[in-house]
C-alpha cells in the first residue's frame, strides 16, 4: 500500500469537547498564549503529522439555546491566520491550515493574507473555506442581514452565500496567480526592480464580488496553496467539488456511511467534469485511551461535564470515537480501502489526545504500512506532501508553436 496515507489534525481551543478545558490542566490557562499553540503544533510538525487545521469563527464560542454565548465551553479566541503566521517559523515540515471565512471578509485579504502565510512558512500554507450563516456573525459587519440561525442550516439560506464563496474562491486564485513566478527582475541596468507585463490584474465581475487589480504579495512558493473544504453536507459538497483541492468528509452525520460519502464526492466531480481526483479525508473526532474501556470512561465524564453529550446531533457533525490507537490504525487501513487519502483527527482533548496522535498514531501507521517513517520523507511543500499537482499559473507565458512555458 501507498505510504501517502494523510494525517490532519484539527486544531480546536482545548479540544472539540466542549468540556475538554476542564481536564486541560495547566493548557486551559495558556489558551490565549502564542506558547500554547506553538508547543501543540510544534509536537505535530517533529512527530510527522502532515499538516494542522486551526479552527475559527467570527463568534466567540458556541452560542446556547437562547443564542447567548455557552459560558460552560470554551469562549475566546486568537485569530487563525495569525496564529499559524506566529508558530510557522517554529515548524519545519508541517502544514498549515488556517480556517478563513470567506462571507464577510474582502478577497483581497484573504489572498494576501495566505499569500504571506505561504511566504513565511516556505511552501507549506492552506486554507479552510469557509462560510459564516448566523445573523450574529452578520451583525458583526453590520452590511447584511442574514435569516434566523436556527443551528440547521437551511439550503435555501446558504446558496446565496455558498455562491458568493465561489466567487470569492475564483477571485483569491486569480490574485495568487497575479504576479508571474519571475515578475521581480531586479534589473540595476535599467533601474526596474518589476516587470510589469509580468502582473496581471484579477478583472473579475461578478454577481456578489468584483476585483479589478493586483495582488500586492509576490507569487508564493507554492503559487496556490491547497485548499480544504468541508463536505458536510450535500450542498457543501457540491461546493468543495467546485472550489477545493481536499474535501472533508464527515461519516456518521445524517447517517451517512464513509462508503457513500466518498461515492458522492466521485459522482460530484463526474457531473462537474473534473478531470482531478481529490484527496477525500474522513473527518473524524477522537478520545484516545489505552483501552475502548478507559476511553469510553473518559468520554462519559466529560459529556457529564458538559451536562449532554458530544455526539452526531448533539453537539458533533460527525462520529465520535472513544478508541484506542491500534483500532484507529485499522479504521485508517479500512479507510484506506475503501480508497479515502486518509484522515482529519478532531482530538476531543488538546493536549492529550494530540500528543496521542501525534506520539503513538503516527509510529503505529508506520509499523503498519500505511506510512513512511518521518525520517525518510523530505521536507517539502503543502502540495507535494499532500500528492496534490504543482499550481499552474492562468497567465504562464507558452510558446505559441509548441504550447509549453517560454
Amino acid at each position: 500500500m501507498s505510504d501517502r496515507t494523510i494525517l490532519v489534525t484539527a486544531l480546536q481551543g482545548a479540544g472539540w469537547h466542549p468540556a475538554a478545558w476542564r481536564v486541560a490542566g495547566p493548557a486551559a490557562r495558556r489558551l490565549s498564549n502564542l506558547g500554547h499553540w506553538r508547543d501543540v503544533v510544534v509536537e505535530q510538525d517533529r512527530l510527522g503529522v502532515d499538516a494542522v487545521t486551526i479552527e475559527d469563527s467570527f463568534t466567540a464560542g458556541p452560542v446556547d439555546a437562547r443564542g447567548d454565548l455557552d459560558t460552560r465551553t470554551v469562549v475566546g479566541r486568537l485569530d487563525a491566520l495569525l496564529v499559524a503566521n506566529a508558530v510557522a517559523p517554529a515548524t519545519r515540515a508541517l502544514g498549515l491550515v488556517p480556517t478563513v471565512s470567506v462571507t464577510h471578509t474582502e478577497p483581497f485579504h484573504v489572498a494576501t493574507g495566505l499569500q504571506t502565510l505561504d511566504h513565511v512558512s516556505l511552501g507549506r500554507a492552506g486554507w479552510r473555506i469557509q462560510v459564516s450563516p448566523t445573523p450574529r456573525e452578520a451583525a458583526l459587519f453590520g452590511r447584511r442581514e442574514l435569516p434566523a440561525w436556527t443551528g440547521t442550516p437551511d439550503p435555501a439560506a446558504t446558496a446565496p452565500l455558498f455562491d458568493e464563496a465561489r466567487e470569492v474562491a475564483e477571485v483569491v486564485s486569480r490574485l495568487w496567480d497575479s504576479w508571474d513566478d519571475d515578475a521581480i527582475i531586479r534589473d540595476v541596468t535599467t533601474g526596474r526592480f518589476i516587470d510589469r507585463d509580468r502582473i496581471h490584474n484579477a478583472e473579475f465581475v461578478g454577481e456578489h464580488v468584483s476585483v479589478h487589480g493586483a495582488s500586492i504579495v509576490p507569487r508564493s512558493p507554492q503559487g496556490r496553496p491547497p485548499v480544504f473544504s468541508l463536505a458536510h453536507r450535500a450542498d457543501a459538497a457540491s461546493f468543495a467539488v467546485d472550489v477545493a483541492d481536499v474535501v472533508l468528509v464527515t461519516p456518521g452525520f445524517a447517517g451517512r456511511e464513509a462508503r457513500d460519502l466518498l461515492d458522492e464526492v466521485r459522482h460530484l466531480e463526474q457531473v462537474a467534469g473534473s478531470v482531478v481526483r481529490r484527496p477525500v479525508l474522513a473527518d473524524l473526532a477522537v478520545l484516545i485511551g489505552s483501552s475502548v474501556a478507559e476511553a469510553e470512561d473518559d468520554l462519559a465524564a466529560l459529556d457529564a461535564a458538559a451536562g449532554t453529550p458530544y455526539a452526531v446531533g448533539t453537539g458533533s457533525d460527525t462520529s465520535v470515537l472513544a478508541t484506542t490507537v491500534a483500532d484507529l490504525v485499522a479504521l485508517v487501513g479500512d479507510l484506506r480501502g475503501l480508497g479515502y487519502a486518509g484522515v482529519r483527527l478532531r482530538p476531543l482533548r488538546i493536549p492529550v489526545d494530540s500528543t496521542a496522535i501525534a506520539r503513538q498514531l503516527v509510529p503505529a501507521l508506520v509499523t503498519a504500512g500505511l506510512r513512511a517513517d518521518v525520517a525518510s520523507r523530505p521536507t517539502a511543500d503543502l502540495r507535494t506532501r499532500l500528492g496534490i499537482a504543482p499550481a499552474v499559473s492562468r497567465y504562464v507565458r507558452t510558446t505559441a508553436a509548441q504550447g509549453v512555458p517560454a
